[in-house]
């Protein structure tokens, strides 16, 4: 398991045994597009529990006959199309966690993440960065995943007729034309949650779009199996969800999409109120990572550098010009995405570079 190390943090106590919680993707189970603080729960869990999910891409119409089954259909032909908005995610949840309040934080250790199928789907999509440069034009491709190696390689591709607008829209591609594509090239598997969080303190609907400090859609790779998140609470209970989830994403995610694919996502919920921060962190086994959005990727940096100041400051005890050096020297800053309306950009700080004691 993934255990925090953050010196002084100790993971609140349990007054519950450990449980695991089946949490199975049906119409009942998910929500399409949003996240919103008066969506009642699928699932009510304590803090330590641990939860198996079924993370469904809304990518899957993309190649129904390779990455669908009847349950991924049942959901897809049952959610209307109008109960699809503001935002484009096939999100399961809410997950209730007992006890939590706002001011609080939801540490999600993510234990394991399996592909459902053997298929994901790429789109230069029209919200890709450089749509106008290929003339305006959509593409699909279909990578196959190969379990052997962990690699993934170009299944197909074809150009999307018309304009990918509709969430969860299926396409027949065996009636469209297919090209081959990237022969001779494999990229590594790395599964990942693109979108997960907790739902803000607004009322309604908020789109799933845009990422925040609720978490949301921060398309950061780096959260996979082995990575701890930790998410601010705003709402009682916490309301967390998962969706969007992908085997393989560059930082920028330049065309509109990773490689879009269902998974199976075993991780543990624990209940933090011994610290607070103002936006999701992220703890991989080699670095702490910080994120900042917004829609001016300036602004972006800003507020990533700002938080890794804080984050130095408050939880490794460097006086703000000691962490302000550091970050010059040690610290990673990169663009997380620039697809998602509200743009992020990321800081990573090694662990390494600290003494035993302070990892």
């Amino acid at each position: 398991m993934a255990h925090s190390v953050i010196p002084g943090f100790k993971a609140a106590s349990h007054a519950h045994p450990t449980a695991l919680h089946l949490l199975k993707a049906t119409p009942e189970t998910c929500h399409w597009g949003y996240f919103d603080p008066s969506l009642a729960p699928v699932l009510t869990v304590n803090s330590g529990d641990l939860v198996q999910a079924e993370a469904v891409t809304h990518h899957a119409g993309d190649a129904p006959e390779l990455m669908m089954d009847d349950a991924v259909r049942h959901i897809y032909d049952t959610i209307p199309e109008s109960d699809r908005n503001p935002g484009v995610h096939l999100m399961t949840g809410p997950i209730y966690v007992k006890d939590a309040k706002p001011g609080d934080m939801l540490e999600v250790r993510y234990l394991r993440m399996v592909p459902r199928f053997d298929y994901g789907s790429n789109l230069a999509a029209n919200w890709g960065h450089l749509y106008k440069e290929f003339g305006e034009k959509e593409r699909v491709t279909i990578y196959r995943l190969d379990r052997a190696t962990n690699q993934a390689e170009a299944h197909y591709a074809y150009d999307y007729p018309g304009l990918y607008e509709t969430p969860g829209k299926i396409t027949n591609c065996p009636e469209c034309d297919r090209h081959k594509a990237l022969n001779g090239v494999r990229v590594p598997v790395r599964p990942h949650l693109g979108t997960a969080g907790v739902a803000p303190d607004v009322p309604g609907r908020i789109s799933t779009i845009p990422p925040g400090a609720h978490g949301g859609n921060i398309d950061n790779w780096r959260i996979g199996a082995g990575a701890t998140m930790f998410y601010p609470v705003a709402v009682d209970g916490g309301l967390f969800s998962v969706g969007d989830p992908h085997i393989s994403q560059g930082d920028g995610e330049i065309s509109g999409t990773a490689i879009e694919a269902s998974l199976d996502v075993l991780f543990q919920i624990v209940l933090r109120k011994d610290f607070e921060f103002p936006s999701p962190l992220l703890e991989t086994p080699n670095y702490w990572i910080v994120h900042g959005f917004d829609e001016d990727l300036n602004v972006a940096m800003r507020n990533a550098s700002l938080d890794m100041l804080k984050f130095l400051n408050e939880e490794r005890d460097l006086s703000k010009d000691d962490a302000y050096s550091l970050m010059s020297i040690s610290a990673d800053f990169t663009v997380t995405q620039v697809v998602d309306g509200r743009q992020g950009v990321h800081v990573r700080m090694p662990r390494t570079i600290f003494a035993p004691d302070k990892k």
